[in-house]
């Protein structure tokens, strides 16, 4: 898959770049290249992967740099970047998705690229972001593609007003980040703040009083992200008058992803209504 044709130079992008890929590593195989997610369901990665195959096969772009030819020259980590595209059929609202990966790698087999199709369907834009792993390239990244999506909605056919920053784990800091700070933190100009952020399973725990409206969810068997502190984050962002809400999910575990077949099945479409809540 990472030579095919179909996707020229950025195939790699479709799979964490923390160590080598085989090739006689298989899909089924997937929650090998993605330690510290559960959950993983092949059926899901094949269904997104061939739905973004059979999209670039018939001539829709379905990927977009996000730095120059000059920039990546002068930095050659951002050729490891991009935005995957999955789209409505209308001009609808734009959502930005960031896998998780501790930073060390980015897990969007399991953590954004089945989440935008789910956005999607639901009548969204959804992009899902490849950064440097790293709090402050990724944020940078993310920066960036906030940036992209505002200077290029007309040519993308989408409505980048009261759009929303998505990821889980580390994924879920760079929103936070983005959310609470803004672009022009992170070297870009100055655009409109998310209308909310909407974050999975991260252990971050400061509040600024400058945070968007924020939905989480976690689950209480979470080693890493402490369900307790999720619960402390957010309601000290409401007592700041900001609305916020968060679900938190019995026994369930880090990176449960889209959560099928487990308790948390269905947050997705308790996330969409919240963020709907903030721009209707």
């Amino acid at each position: 898959m990472v030579a095919d044709p179909v996707w020229p130079g950025y195939g790699r992008l479709l799979f964490p770049l923390n160590g080598p890929l085989g090739a006689d590593v298989t899909l089924e195989e997937a929650s090998e290249l993605l330690p510290w997610f559960t959950h993983i369901n092949p059926s899901t990665t094949v269904a997104v992967l061939n739905d973004l195959h059979r999209r670039a096969a018939a001539g829709e772009r379905v990927f977009f740099d996000l730095y120059t030819a000059e920039e990546k020259q002068q930095d050659p980590t951002k050729n490891d970047t991009g935005l995957f595209v999955f789209k409505d059929d209308h001009d609808g609202k734009v959502a930005i998705v960031n896998a998780g990966g501790a930073f060390v790698y980015v897990g969007a087999l399991h953590d954004s690229f089945p989440q935008a199709p789910g956005l999607s369907r639901r009548g969204y834009n959804a992009f899902a972001l490849i950064y440097r792993p790293g709090a402050r390239t990724g944020a940078e990244d993310l920066a960036r593609a906030i940036a992209f999506v505002h200077e290029h909605a007309t040519e993308l056919g989408v409505d980048a007003t009261g759009y929303s920053l998505w990821g889980g784990s580390a994924g879920a800091r760079l929103a936070n980040q983005l959310g609470t700070n803004g672009t022009g933190a992170y070297g870009e100009v100055d655009y409109p703040r998310p209308a909310a952020v909407i974050t999975q399973y991260t252990g971050l725990s400061d509040v600024s009083g400058n945070e968007p409206p924020t939905y989480a969810c976690v689950g209480t068997g979470d080693q890493i992200a402490n369900a307790s502190t999720m619960r402390r984050r957010i309601d000290a962002i409401r007592a700041n008058g900001t609305e916020a809400e968060i679900d938190v999910y019995p026994g369930l575990e880090h990176g449960f992803g889209l959560g099928e077949g487990t308790v948390a099945e269905g947050w997705l479409d308790r996330a969409v209504g919240f963020w709907r809540r903030q721009v209707a």
